[in-house]
């Protein structure tokens, strides 16, 4: 295949680190604990697997790098900014390019913050996920309040955009103890906020607990009121939502996560990672190995760890928008659905159950934008599911 010359298109870059310290309880991400990280090894594949994969993608506007994991805060530094500097050399940059890297608030990976500042990277995202230390230790975190408190203090001195998590309808928790947890997270909070409800995922301990009567979550009823505290709680300080889980003043939006939602191209590379690209206007799901010694070998060998590469046919695509799109408070842009996927929207959906939702008041449709409404929100996956022909 030839890469044909999209230079009008920007590309978002997401690069996984798969290592963690710790394995936490509801994590279902591809993360792995190990004692001895072989970061030269690491580096050098990671370098390698974005050169082939900028060759593909050579005049596309690169838009934004996020460095995900696992904790890409227990990358070196240096590999960090080889691979900045690798992916702004070999593709156009966008001007005010977001550079987000993952760290979670530990005292070790406080002391690199400036490093990884120095790097180039230029948003930081912190994975704090409770100021309630008996929940931190719940929820399998290996940082104390204190620790998370100085992580954040330290990152908005050294960064001009800093996010970080919390995941609350955690098993126990009060509206009233989740209202005092946000208005203490707000208080310290800078432009963005990652708010998740606790959800079971398989394969995870939390899943394990679930099924054994161990562990108990709230209902749906209560689920919701939480998340309309959480809605009204934010807009209080100047954050709204702009998707499900995320919450940001206005301009303060995530670039990187946006090319998801708005279901753009992005590369990702690394152990396990997921990527839509458009090659000779047909895009592509790729994936890469997700074992990280396998994909380790794979790119030392080939130059790429590559494992599937499948062309998404229109009801693919349809499909894979409806999904990220809706997620979003501003929805489904009609006219650029039609210009992603090749059909209309309306010829991707039951329109009779359009109908009917937006009867019920679980969607809203203006002939330009299609969007869930506060109701519909709680609700998404049995919306899509209902909606697609």
């Amino acid at each position: 295949m030839h890469p044909s010359l999209q230079s009008n298109q920007g590309i978002a870059l997401y690069i996984h680190w798969p290592f963690c310290l710790a394995k936490c309880p509801y994590c279902d991400f591809n993360s792995h604990v190990t004692k001895t990280i072989p970061q030269d090894d690491y580096a050098k594949a990671l370098l390698q697997e974005l050169k082939t994969a900028l060759a593909l993608t050579h005049n596309r506007i690169l838009t934004s790098i996020f460095f995900g994991g696992g904790t890409p805060s227990l990358m070196a530094p240096t590999t960090v900014q080889q691979l900045i500097e690798c992916a702004t050399k070999n593709l156009p940059v966008a001007d005010q390019l977001e550079i987000t890297l993952e760290a979670n608030p530990t005292s070790v990976e406080n002391q690199k913050l400036k490093d990884f500042q120095q790097a180039g990277v230029n948003r930081i995202s912190l994975g704090i996920q409770s100021l309630n230390p008996v929940a931190l230790k719940a929820l399998g975190r290996e940082h104390t309040v204190g620790q998370a408190i100085e992580a954040l203090s330290l990152a908005k001195k050294l960064f001009h955009r800093v996010s970080f998590d919390l995941i609350y309808a955690r098993e126990g928790q009060t509206l009233s103890q989740w209202e005092t947890e946000l208005d203490e997270a707000l208080a310290l909070a800078n432009d963005h906020l990652s708010l998740y409800q606790l959800t079971i995922e398989s394969g995870t301990l939390f899943a394990k607990q679930y099924q054994q009567g161990k562990l108990h979550l709230p209902d749906e009823i209560t689920s919701s009121e939480l998340l309309q505290m959480t809605d009204s709680v934010t807009n209080r300080h100047g954050l709204a939502a702009y998707e499900i889980s995320n919450y940001a003043k206005p301009g303060s939006e995530s670039k990187h996560n946006l090319a998801y939602w708005r279901y753009q191209d992005y590369i990702g590379i690394g152990p396990g990672a997921h990527g839509r690209v458009t090659i000779d206007h047909n895009l592509y799901a790729t994936e890469r190995y997700k074992n990280p010694q396998k994909w380790l070998i794979s790119v030392q060998e080939n130059g790429h760890a590559l494992c599937h590469q499948e062309l998404l046919s229109c009801m693919d695509k349809a499909y894979e928008m409806l999904l990220m799109g809706l997620r979003l408070t501003e929805g489904v842009k009609a006219s650029l659905f039609e210009e992603r996927c090749g059909i209309p929207i309306l010829d991707a959906i039951n329109v009779s159950m359009l109908t009917a939702l937006i009867e019920e008041d679980y969607l809203l449709w203006d002939q330009t934008y299609l969007k869930t409404t506060a109701k519909g929100k709680i609700r998404l996956n049995a919306i899509l599911e209902a909606l697609l022909k």
